[in-house]
C-alpha cells in the first residue's frame, strides 16, 4: 500500500501518482487530502511549488469518482424528509438546508443552526410546519454565545425573523418581535438555555418559556394568518442553537395539552416547497458539474486541467469529464462539451461568468467550490463575481452532501482572504504550513544594485536595448545628471546587466520577470538580437514572451516551447508569477522588483521546486525610475503615449526600488546579499556545493528528514535524563545499595 492509498486515496489514482513519480505526499498533501476526503473545507497556504494543485484535486477527483458510480449502480438518492424536503413524506423533522440564509449552517442532522457571521442576521425554517388546529411545542437550546430569536414563521416571512408580518420571534435580549416591533417580553436568555416555543392554533397564540418557566401570552396570531402554516425557525448572529421537535424527550415537557409538532396528526402538517430537487433517484444534469475550479489566469487553469488529466488515467468505468474553460477558446465549442457532458469545469472567471449567467454553465450540483491563488483572484477584482457564483450554488446537493470550499491563497493571513472565508466558508480548517511569507531554502536569491552615476559603460553602449520610451519628450542627454538622463541610463544598464548575468552563469533556462508588457517584448527583441535572431538553433539568448497582449494560441505555444526546451528563457509580467509549474527552471531575473512584496516571493518561487536548487537575481535601480503606469488611463495603456506623470494627467511615475527592497527585505524579515555588477554570486554553501536546478544532496521532504533533524535533540535529552538519574540515585539512595554505570 502506497502512503497516499494510507490516506485513503483510491489505489487507481494512487497508481497515477506513482506514474509521475510522486512516492511520498509533501506536508500540504498530508494534511489537507484527509480533510477533503472527510468532507471539510479547507483553506491552504504552503510554500511555492509544494503540492497545493495535487492537494485538493486528488481528493476531489476521487470524490466525483465515487459519487458517479453510486449514481451509476442506483445507490444515490436525495435526502428525504430533510434538505427542504419539499414534497418528500418523510416523518423526520429538521431545519432546511435550503430555506435559510447563505452564512447560517444547518448540521447534517438537520437538528442544529449556525451562523458566524458577525454583521448580519441569517435565518432558517424548519422542513416541516402544521396548520389547521391543536398546540404544538419544541425547544430550541442555545449551544453557543451569540445573539438569536426563534419562534414561528409563515412560508410568505423573511427569514429574518419577526421583521414582517409574517412570523414572530423571542430574542436572547427578552424582546419580543413582529413587523419590526421589539417589546420586552420574559427574559434575557443566553448559554445553555432551553426555549420553549408553543404555537396554540384553536385560540390563535404564541407564547415560550425559558427553561420551563412560561412567560404567557407573546402573540396573537392576526385573523389573515388564521390559515397559514407555521413553521419552526430561529435567525442568529454569531450564533448556535438546538433544536428538538420531539423525537427525543423534551428538556422541559409543555404543560397543558401541546404536543411535540414531530407527534402532529399528518392531516395538519405541511411540507416545505423549498427543495433542492425532488425526493428520488438523482437526475445528473449533463451542464452541471459537481466541482468548479477558478484560477486566475489561463496558464494556471491549463496547467490545474492537466492535472486532473493526469490523476485520472487509470479510473474507468464511470470515466470522468473535464471540460477547460476559458476566453480566447471559442465559446460553442465549450456550450457544445457542457451539453454532452461534463463532471469538472476548470475556468478563469471572465468565461466562467458568462456561462453561468446565460444558463448554459448549471451550477445545481456543484459539490466542490474552488477558488485557486484566492489572493490573486480577490486583487484583480472579482470578488463580487465570487460571491454571486457562491449565491447560486445550492449549500446541499440534490444528495444530500454539503457543498464543500477549497481556498488556496499564497498566505492565509491576507486580510481579504480571512474576510472571504468567514463570509463563505463552513467551520473550515486552516492548513498553513507556511505562514508569513518566506523563501524556500532551495531558494539563493540576490540584488545587484545598477547606479548608472558610478557605472557609466551606458554611454558608450554598441547595442543597447530599446527603452519604453517614457522619456521621449525629456530632455535626456547622456553628459547630464538629470532624474530623466539617470532613468533612462538605468533601463539601458538593466539590458547589458541581463546579458552579463546570462553570459556569468551559463544560464541554460531561466524566467526573466518585466514589468510592463513593452518591457518584455524589448527584452525579448534584445536578447534575441544579441543571439543572431530567434530562428538562430544556437542562439544562446533564445526567449519567448508571456504576457496579456499576447493572444492565447501564442501565449501556449510560447509556455510549451520554453517547457520543452525549445528556448532558453521565457519574458514575462507577474501574470506568470502565480502558479505556472515548469519543472527544473534553475534561474530568474528579476529586471525590475515587483511593487507588491508578496509578488516578490511568488516570482523568485519559480525555481527551488520540487527540493531542487535556484539562483533568483534581482536588478534595483539605485535612482529613481520613471514607468510607465497607466491606472487611470481608459485605453489601459494600449497605444498610450501620454508620458506625463499621473498627478498631472499622465501615465507616468517614479519607481523608487530602494524602497521596495526595503519593503520586501522587512516582510521576510531577513537582509538579502548584495554582489557586485559583474553579477558574480560570492562563495557559500551554494556555490560550488550544488548545481542550480538540481537537487540538493541529501535533501528530500519532511517525512524523509523529520527523525534526523529531531535525533540531536532526542540524543540530548536522553544525555539529560541519565544526568538527573544518577543525581537522584546518588543523593538519595545509599551509595552502598547501588552500582552506578
Amino acid at each position: 500500500m502506497t502512503a497516499f492509498e494510507e490516506m485513503g486515496v483510491l489505489p487507481e489514482i494512487a497508481q497515477a501518482v506513482e506514474d509521475i513519480d510522486w512516492n511520498l505526499p509533501t506536508d500540504v498533501q498530508a494534511e489537507a487530502i484527509p480533510l477533503i476526503l472527510g468532507g471539510g473545507d479547507v483553506l491552504m497556504a504552503a510554500e511555492t511549488g509544494s503540492g497545493k494543485t495535487g492537494a485538493f484535486c486528488l481528493p476531489i477527483l476521487q470524490t466525483v469518482w465515487e459519487t458517479l458510480s453510486d449514481q451509476k449502480s442506483g445507490k444515490t438518492k436525495t435526502k428525504e424528509g430533510g434538505g427542504g424536503g419539499g414534497g418528500s413524506q418523510s416523518n423526520a423533522w429538521r431545519m432546511s438546508y435550503y430555506d435559510r440564509g447563505e452564512a447560517c449552517a444547518v448540521s447534517p442532522d438537520g437538528k442544529t443552526c449556525q451562523s458566524r457571521e458577525h454583521k448580519e442576521w441569517h435565518g432558517c425554517r424548519a422542513t416541516k410546519g402544521v396548520t389547521g388546529q391543536g398546540k404544538y411545542f419544541f425547544e430550541a437550546k442555545v449551544t453557543d454565545e451569540g445573539l438569536c430569536r426563534v419562534g414561528w414563521s409563515t412560508p410568505a416571512a423573511t427569514l429574518d425573523l419577526g421583521t414582517d408580518r409574517q412570523g414572530f420571534g423571542f430574542g436572547g435580549t427578552g424582546k419580543k418581535s413582529f413587523a419590526k416591533q421589539f417589546d420586552s417580553y420574559g427574559e434575557a436568555f443566553g448559554m445553555h438555555d432551553v426555549i420553549g416555543c408553543y404555537l396554540n392554533l384553536d385560540e390563535r397564540i404564541i407564547k415560550f418559556s425559558k427553561n420551563g418557566t412560561d412567560f404567557g401570552e407573546a402573540f396573537k396570531i392576526p385573523d389573515n394568518l388564521r390559515k397559514s402554516a407555521f413553521f419552526s425557525a430561529v435567525v442568529l448572529k454569531n450564533a448556535e442553537m438546538e433544536f428538538n421537535f420531539g423525537e427525543t424527550a423534551f428538556k422541559h415537557p409543555p404543560k397543558e395539552d401541546y404536543v411535540a409538532v414531530f407527534s402532529a396528526p399528518k392531516d395538519y402538517v405541511v411540507n416545505s416547497t423549498v427543495t433542492g430537487d425532488a425526493s428520488g433517484p438523482v437526475k445528473h444534469q449533463k451542464n452541471a458539474p459537481q466541482a468548479i475550479i477558478i484560477e486566475p489566469s489561463r496558464e494556471l487553469a491549463e496547467q490545474t486541467l492537466k492535472c486532473i488529466q493526469n490523476f485520472k488515467k487509470h479510473l474507468k468505468d464511470p470515466k470522468i469529464k473535464e471540460l477547460l474553460i476559458i476566453g480566447g477558446v471559442s465559446a460553442k465549442d465549450q456550450i457544445m462539451e457542457l451539453q454532452s457532458g461534463v463532471d469538472i469545469v476548470v475556468g478563469t472567471p471572465g468565461r466562467l461568468e458568462d456561462l453561468i449567467s446565460t444558463g448554459q454553465l448549471s451550477l445545481a450540483q456543484i459539490r466542490f467550490y474552488v477558488l485557486d491563488e484566492a489572493d490573486g483572484l480577490l486583487s484583480s477584482g472579482y470578488t463580487e463575481l465570487i460571491n454571486r457564483i457562491h449565491k447560486q450554488i445550492p449549500k446541499i446537493t440534490p444528495d444530500g452532501k454539503r457543498l464543500q470550499m477549497v481556498v488556496c491563497s499564497a498566505t492565509l493571513h491576507s486580510f481579504d482572504v480571512k474576510k472571504l472565508a468567514e463570509r463563505l466558508m463552513h467551520f473550515p480548517t486552516w492548513v498553513d504550513l507556511k505562514g508569513e511569507d518566506s523563501v524556500p531554502e532551495t531558494v539563493h536569491h540576490v540584488v545587484c544594485m545598477v547606479d548608472p552615476r558610478n557605472d557609466t559603460s551606458w554611454k558608450n553602449l554598441q547595442h543597447p536595448i530599446q527603452t519604453d520610451e517614457v522619456h521621449k519628450k525629456d530632455d535626456v542627454r547622456f553628459g547630464s545628471k538629470t532624474a530623466e538622463s539617470l532613468s533612462e541610463a538605468v533601463k539601458l544598464l538593466k539590458g547589458e546587466y541581463v546579458l552579463t548575468a546570462i553570459k556569468e552563469h551559463k544560464m541554460d533556462k531561466g524566467i526573466i520577470f518585466c514589468r510592463t508588457k513593452i518591457d518584455c517584448d524589448n527584452m525579448e527583441n534584445h536578447l534575441n538580437a544579441m543571439g543572431g535572431g530567434p530562428r538562430n538553433k544556437n542562439n544562446p539568448f533564445s526567449c519567448v514572451c508571456l504576457h496579456g497582449d499576447r493572444k492565447p494560441a501564442e501565449r501556449k505555444e510560447n509556455l510549451e516551447r520554453f517547457k520543452k526546451g525549445e528556448v532558453r528563457f521565457l519574458i514575462c509580467t507577474d501574470v506568470a508569477a502565480r502558479g505556472i509549474d515548469v519543472h527544473g527552471v534553475p534561474y530568474v531575473i528579476n529586471v525590475t522588483l515587483p511593487d507588491e512584496k508578496n509578488n516578490y516571493v511568488h516570482r523568485i518561487g519559480r525555481v527551488g521546486r520540487a527540493e531542487r536548487m535556484g539562483l533568483a537575481i534581482s536588478l534595483v535601480a539605485s535612482v529613481p525610475e520613471k514607468v510607465w503606469y497607466h491606472s487611470n488611463c481608459s485605453n489601459r495603456g494600449k497605444n498610450c503615449w501620454n508620458t506625463r506623470l499621473t498627478d498631472a494627467g499622465g501615465c507616468c511615475i517614479w519607481y523608487n526600488e530602494p524602497q521596495y527592497l526595503g519593503d520586501i527585505e522587512e516582510h521576510l524579515t531577513c537582509t538579502i546579499q548584495q554582489i557586485e555588477t559583474d553579477i558574480k554570486v560570492p562563495c557559500d554553501e551554494f556555490d560550488g556545493k550544488v548545481v542550480y536546478g538540481q537537487k540538493k544532496a541529501q535533501m528530500g521532504s519532511g517525512y524523509q528528514t523529520h527523525t534526523t533533524q529531531m535525533a540531536p535533540t532526542v540524543a540530548s535529552l536522553a544525555q539529560l535524563e541519565t544526568v538527573a538519574q544518577e543525581f537522584f540515585l546518588r543523593r538519595y539512595v545509599k551509595k552502598s545499595q547501588i552500582t552506578i554505570r
